[in-house]
């Protein structure tokens, strides 16, 4: 794509995804506003726009943004709904491949979980993302009062507690586009995930605040973000001093770091990403009085990472926080109170890092070449197939697969090595990519900004509806998803979709029903340990469905197989209800069962992708 400012790349359908630099001559425009296209209805409200209001929000022309979501719809990573476009769990893959890489929710989340459950209180971990932090794990409190944020969401580093953690290891070059960015900025209004700021805060106030907290080794969050939101980080260091900086990789442990950064600023300004942004150079754990004057000395001189290798602190590969709000505990409270806890955790957490063993890569994807390749000649025109083939890009990285080189890239992704190069180029001008030392590339946090934020609320329920939907179309009967109740009597429906016909099965969304009188039921309860001791139960298990034939009520058949998350365990099930004069039992299973079992499926495939590193809920 020729370079060019961007109102005309708008013009030519070439949107840059993020601030106004022209994009490489190498950059692959569909690509570009692919990435376009998911960042809008990633920022919109419940992740859905219509096509018009993608139009408009992208700049690009009608007929562009139709082709471009019929391949992203072919991808499963969006579904159309009449006239509007909605996300779809299966692009949480690509920030899975991100977080997989980075290993930290694996390794850490356990420890951030069990926190919140002690303290009562929300926890999160972030990472540094040039000037914000984004959070890569939340541990939310369900109460009235509870807080928004999402696995992620963007914040500007000035209005958190982590931000002066990371802030303390900025570069010159990282507080110069910072300040750049609060100049153009004042309002905070390219951070959906906050309000807007009515009253800009002095620059200087968050320098003074990163310099203490380079000290002090933990940063306090008084009512930043808004009234009554009070929080307390601490900074997770890696293991070790051997750093491979941009990797994403202790050298001496290969473990993922936090931040896919790129070293130096020269390749700050080629990759739109930050250097330094994921390092904080804390000293907060620097003993006796005469380290801590001198760390403050070269803090204050900015000289920080000096100030953190006479400490002989690891690199801050995430934050932890606790997060409250004023009712319940105030920002002096959380010093007293839960600091030493959060330290505590944070120490096990580092202990963690230090004992887990390398990263064993799993199989890389295979076959998306081939995918695509057989994707254009099925949809023609329709299908821009280097959108699909360049979003494949990322999905090649992974556990064990943090830092690839080119030819990795090529070789996982079945691409010529002169596609995945053009399509590096390009996610590197959208800063979802950074080079890394040894010729080699890492995702950035970054690419949790395509979907990932709504998608992580995504419950059970949301996931399914479409695919009941699809279901009762196209056998023309009732569909159901339900879940067991506490008690294990009962089920409840959660999901439905109606068939169509004058007399069908009309169970409403939150009915409860006896679970062993239901073919949802059965299923449900065969799943049990106990459930070895009915015959009943013992069938189901063993044929994998159940059958009810006017036994819950005259004229009701039901057949329902179970719905398993990424252990395997069954956490739904999904039936077809019709009236038992549309054909005998035996022809009931060999239409309908087989319909059934395709969109279950369906549902397991979107439930394991949205559920790898975020918890889905059932109801």
């Amino acid at each position: 794509m020729p370079a060019n400012t961007t109102n005309a790349a708008a013009r030519d359908g070439a949107a840059v995804p993020d601030g106004p630099a022209a994009a490489p001559d190498e950059a692959v425009a569909p690509l570009l506003r692919g990435i376009t296209v998911l960042r809008r209805l990633t920022e919109a409200d419940g992740g859905a726009l219509s096509l018009s209001a993608l139009e408009r929000s992208t700049g690009l022309a009608r007929s562009t943004v139709d082709r471009l979501v019929a391949t992203l719809a072919h991808m499963d990573y969006v579904r159309l709904d009449g006239r509007d476009v909605h996300l779809a769990p299966r692009l949480m893959e690509l920030g899975n491949a991100y977080l997989a890489a980075l290993r930290l929710p694996a390794l850490l989340a356990g420890h951030a979980d069990a926190l919140a459950d002690e303290l009562d209180e929300s926890v999160s971990l972030a990472v540094g993302d040039r000037d914000g932090i984004r959070f890569i794990h939340q541990a939310t409190r369900r109460r009235a009062m509870s807080l928004s944020f999402r696995i992620g969401d963007l914040l500007p580093a000035e209005r958190t507690a982590p931000g002066p953690l990371f802030a303390a290891g900025w570069t010159p070059a990282d507080w110069h586009r910072w300040h750049e960015r609060r100049a153009a900025d004042p309002r905070d209004d390219r951070f959906p995930a906050l309000p807007s700021r009515e009253h800009a805060s002095a620059d200087a106030e968050f320098e003074r605040r990163a310099a203490r907290a380079a000290v002090d080794g933990w940063a306090l969050d008084d009512q930043l973000i808004e009234p009554g939101l009070v929080a307390i980080s601490v900074p997770v260091r890696a293991p070790g001093t051997g750093w491979a900086r941009g990797t994403g990789w202790a050298a001496d442990t290969g473990w993922a770091a936090g931040a896919g950064e790129v070293a130096g600023a020269g390749d700050v300004a080629d990759a739109g990403d930050t250097a330094g942004a994921g390092d904080t150079a804390g000293t907060g754990d620097v003993e006796g009085a005469a380290d801590v004057a001198g760390a403050r000395e070269m803090a204050g001189a900015g000289d920080v990472a000096r100030a953190r290798e006479a400490a002989g602190a690891g690199e801050v590969v995430c934050v932890a926080s606790v997060v409250s709000h004023t009712s319940r505990h105030t920002a002096p409270d959380l010093r007293s109170a839960l600091l030493p806890r959060l330290r505590a955790t944070v120490a096990a957490m580092e202990d963690d890092l230090r004992t887990a063993p390398p990263a064993q890569p799993g199989p890389p994807p295979a076959g998306l070449a081939v995918w695509t390749g057989a994707s254009k000649q099925e949809l023609g025109r329709e299908f821009v197939e280097s959108l699909a083939r360049g979003l494949t890009v990322l999905t090649a990285f992974g556990e064990g697969r943090a830092a690839l080189t080119l030819t990795e890239i090529a070789r996982a992704t079945g691409l010529t090595r002169a596609s995945a190069r053009r399509a590096l180029i390009t996610h590197e001008h959208a800063g979802l990519v950074a080079p890394a030392p040894d010729r080699t590339y890492a995702l950035t946090p970054r690419v949790l900004s395509l979907g990932f934020p709504p998608l992580s609320r995504t419950s059970l329920p949301e996931i399914a509806q479409p695919h009941l939907t699809a279901l009762a179309g196209r056998v023309h009967e009732s569909a159901a998803l339900a879940v067991l109740s506490d008690t294990g009597d009962e089920i409840q429906y959660t999901a439905r979709a109606a068939g169509g016909r004058v007399l069908s099965a009309r169970v409403t969304v939150g009915t409860r029903l006896p679970a062993h009188a239901t073919a949802l039921g059965r299923v449900l309860l065969a799943d049990r340990p106990d459930a070895t001791a009915s015959p009943v139960l013992r069938r189901v298990r063993e044929e994998g469905h159940a059958l009810v034939d006017e036994e819950l009520e005259a004229g009701l058949r039901a057949v329902a197989v179970p719905v398993r998350d990424r252990a395997g365990r069954v956490v739904a099930a999904v039936n077809i209800a019709m009236h038992a004069a549309r054909g005998t039992t035996e022809e009931c299973l060999t239409r309908v069962l087989p319909e059934l079992r395709h969109t279950a499926d369906l549902v397991e495939a979107e439930l394991r992708v949205a559920g790898r590193f975020c918890r889905v809920g059932v109801v």
